[in-house]
């Protein structure tokens, strides 16, 4: 039906200032300040490690929908990933080591019965810490 593709727009937009990354350093950062590997990014989007690489290298152009699933599992809105918002603070002072982010993820899938007598142990360490 159709045998060549519709014309290119000759249309010339001034470049943007999003702050100097590029949309895949941006992911990159975003993925990083929230704990997360590539592998496990992929595992909760659905795809494999090499494209979240891909993407973060910007060799991959990102579509509407894939913004949308990065955006719901990194827990940031879509203009954060897109460079027109910066992503608001988790409440807790200074940025957590990816370590102990990753720890409070499993720490959220324990039971409530455990998850209570983990808070005592951590309150009892607490208290009994040198100040």
């Amino acid at each position: 039906m159709f045998d060549t593709m519709p014309p290119r727009s000759r249309l010339k937009l001034p470049p943007l200032n999003l702050g100097g990354e590029t949309f895949g350093q941006r992911l990159a950062r975003v993925r990083k300040e929230r704990g997360y590997t590539q592998v496990e990014i992929a595992q909760k989007i659905g795809t494999i490690q090499v494209l979240v690489s891909n993407y973060e290298n910007d060799r991959l152009r990102m579509h509407a929908e894939m913004i949308v699933r990065f955006a719901r599992v990194l827990g940031v809105s879509a203009d954060v990933l897109l460079g027109l918002d910066e992503p608001k603070g988790t409440g807790i002072p200074g940025k957590l080591p990816r370590r102990l982010l990753r720890r409070v993820e499993q720490i959220a899938r324990l039971s409530p019965q455990n998850q209570r007598a983990l808070v005592r142990t951590i309150d009892g360490f607490i208290r009994g810490a040198p100040v």
